[in-house]
């Protein structure tokens, strides 16, 4: 099993975006689960919102399971399930401890859209993968984190002043990928067809996290 934790910190950053790619790249090779912290995965997907509880309804339960998580997943297509948000608000610091225990015990790849955290994720025996955009205002916040991720994807921005080096030495974690943005990935997400069809230049974009 391995644990791959996205997130970022600041919206629009491209978390979930990169988050499917990379469990969809993944899933090509062995058989992956996509954890939905942050309820964007169905609509990035193209997947119809599923109607039935989710990874934070688990969360929000008096008592918690493995099995009871793993009724919880929805298939998107060969060798990758995605586990929806579901109808819970956030997952508490003490049962998102829960969770990582829940998924340690996968024996899948598992990677996690964890949305917006205003810290790096404690993740025992997984990886943090800080996406972020060369941009000042979002590299001002990574600036103050008390503790840093494994790696950073830097999504770039055409124009920008600032390049994957530079977000690299303000977070103080080697850079894993590096993303152009290119609007092919936003008509795939707005068509539908991401979980089809990813663009190559974010497909081999991705190929870099594995």
């Amino acid at each position: 099993m391995t644990l791959h934790v996205f997130w970022g910190v600041k919206g629009g950053s491209g978390v979930s975006v990169t988050a499917a790619a990379a469990a969809l790249e993944a899933a090509v090779h062995e058989r992956t689960l996509l954890v939905d912290l942050a309820g964007d995965q169905p609509a990035v997907l193209g997947l119809e919102e599923p109607s039935g509880q989710g990874v934070l309804d688990w969360c929000a339960a008096d008592t918690v399971t493995v099995d009871a998580l793993a009724r919880l997943e929805v298939p998107v297509r060969d060798g990758l399930s995605l586990l929806p948000s579901g109808a819970g608000r956030s997952c508490p610091p003490d049962r998102l401890t829960d969770l990582w225990t829940a998924l340690a015990v996968e024996h899948r790849t598992v990677v996690v859209d964890a949305g917006v955290l205003p810290e790096t994720p404690v993740v025992p025996g997984g990886r943090t993968l800080l996406v972020i955009r060369s941009c000042y205002l979002a590299l001002r916040r990574a600036s103050r984190l008390r503790v840093r991720p494994d790696g950073v994807v830097v999504v770039l921005d055409p124009g920008r002043a600032l390049d994957r080096r530079d977000v690299g030495d303000v977070v103080g974690a080697p850079v894993a990928a590096a993303i152009g943005v290119d609007p092919a990935v936003a008509r795939a997400v707005d068509a539908g067809v991401l979980a089809r069809r990813v663009p190559p230049m974010l497909r081999n974009a991705v190929r870099r996290l594995w």
